[in-house]
């Protein structure tokens, strides 16, 4: 498999992932909160927001998987996507603690930023003439 393939791989994953998450947030949001048994926030705006950005990132991430040295410049944005769960649910998580329900998805944020910044500098800066 060439580099190129296992980098538009990991565009479709990260899509899949964020499209998956964002439409369940969006279109069920009380779910995952009585799953995880924490109260959720007094208005479920503040939740579909940001469901609606992950479903924005998905398609951004699938135009990566399609072309993935012409949208190159699209990474960058991917890994602060990524770097900004992160921060935000790490700094909770070793200061004042957080439900469980968001460790999961900023260890998997983690490793996907980390993959990102491989697959941003696996890729040429210019395409090809």
């Amino acid at each position: 498999m060439t580099r190129n393939r296992r980098i538009s791989l990991l565009f479709v994953l990260a899509a899949v992932y964020d499209g998956v998450l964002g439409a369940v947030f969006l279109l069920h949001p009380a779910m995952p909160y009585e799953m995880a048994k924490i109260t959720p926030p007094n208005h479920w705006g503040y939740v579909q927001f940001p469901a609606a950005l992950l479903i924005v990132f998905a398609v951004m991430f699938l135009a990566v998987a399609a072309r993935p040295v012409t949208n190159r410049n699209l990474i960058p944005y991917g890994i602060l996507l990524k770097a900004a769960y992160c921060g935000v649910v790490f700094y909770y998580w070793l200061t004042s603690g957080l439900p469980f329900m968001w460790k999961p998805f900023a260890v998997a944020d983690l490793a996907f930023a980390v993959l990102f910044v491989w697959a941003y500098a696996a890729l040429p800066s210019r395409p090809r003439p």
